[in-house]
């Protein structure tokens, strides 16, 4: 299976530039910095995923788990991959390993205007909530 668990000094650079590239629906932040993967990573390495095909990174993916739920972070495809499934088993390939430790359900955040997102999310078999997120910067 071309799905493997990222090695941080060999595949966030291009794990970044995918991210960077994706179009208005991933959102970059402050806590995409390199030194705050890093953080993240410490808690759950195994949650961090690339599709890969001929040593180049075609798909990324983050995810975590804080012992209640889980999150789906920046699940993107560079444009020229889309519609191969590679969303797709990534996905699934996040959701195992959500499972795996005793994860039951997870969310993840779409930007209202990504409807393309939002209609591969539906055929997943995800539902929009009706809350509203709420954030604070530290």
């Amino acid at each position: 299976m071309p799905i493997r668990t990222v090695v941080p000094s060999e595949d966030l650079e291009a794990v970044l530039k995918i991210w960077q590239t994706a179009g208005p629906g991933i959102q970059i932040s402050p806590s995409d910095h390199p030194a705050e993967i890093d953080k993240k990573l410490l808690r759950d390495p195994d949650l961090f995923l690339i599709y890969e095909e001929e040593g180049e990174v075609c798909g990324a993916v983050l995810g975590g788990f804080d012992g209640r739920r889980g999150l789906m972070y920046h699940l993107a495809v560079p444009e020229k991959y889309r519609r191969r499934g590679i969303g797709k088993a990534l996905m699934l390939e996040l959701e195992a390993r959500l499972r795996k430790k005793g994860c039951f359900k997870y969310y993840l955040l779409v930007t209202p205007d990504n409807q393309e997102a939002l209609a591969f999310y539906e055929t997943m078999g995800c539902a929009q909530m009706d809350l509203l997120v709420l954030g604070k910067e530290l």
